[in-house]
């Protein structure tokens, strides 16, 4: 029995381990492709896009570490320096958000951008999805914790998107910004969460 279990903890330890290295290979490929896409558009909703993945690569990186030699201490750590994460990001947000609506900035419109995000979107929905389900199997607070950063990726990539359709179809230049601020609430709550102990 004790076999079976352990045995079953590998696979799942397996499958957390291959989550995290598809979400860091998708974050790497996204920023080669974001870059070229704000430049192009001259949009600052798809070059912080790219920011925030780098700090989802960042993420990965503690909890592909993390995974590599479970304790408790190291898993303390390594939630720590995710909620650091989750900071800079609302911080980005936040920042990006007030910026764009104060000096009305109007990005051109971005077909790649919209493909991008529109597929970055479902992608970041499926890996936070099995990231949770492998997380609560194998009661792993930092998977759990990062499948939320990957949550926030991917709700980030739908309210970019929503700001690039909108932009293109009706010219609404703020719908972008104005999503921002849901996404600051959303990340500085998981900050909360992480630094409280309350995960």
């Amino acid at each position: 029995m004790a076999s079976n279990d352990e045995s079953a903890r590998r696979a799942l330890t397996r499958r957390g381990f291959a989550l995290e290295y598809v979400t860091l290979g998708w974050n790497v490929v996204g920023i080669v492709v974001l870059a070229f896409a704000a430049v192009s558009a001259r949009s600052v909703a798809l070059a912080g896009f790219g920011l925030d993945s780098l700090i989802e690569i960042g993420a990965s990186t503690v909890v592909i570490w993390e995974l590599s030699g479970v304790g408790e201490e190291r898993q303390r750590r390594a939630l720590k320096l995710i909620g650091v994460g989750f900071t800079l990001l609302a911080l980005y947000l936040l920042v990006q958000s007030t910026w764009v609506l104060a000096v009305g900035f109007r990005p051109r419109h971005s077909l790649l951008g919209i493909g991008w995000t529109a597929v970055t979107a479902a992608v970041m929905f499926a890996l936070a999805a099995g990231k949770a389900r492998t997380g609560a199997a194998l009661d792993n607070p930092v998977l759990q914790t990062e499948g939320r950063v990957t949550l926030i990726d991917g709700l980030l990539a739908a309210a970019v998107l929503a700001g690039l359709v909108l932009n293109a179809l009706a010219g609404l230049w703020w719908a972008d910004p104005a999503a921002g601020y849901v996404l600051v609430h959303y990340a500085l709550r998981e900050v909360k969460v992480i630094f409280s102990g309350e995960h």
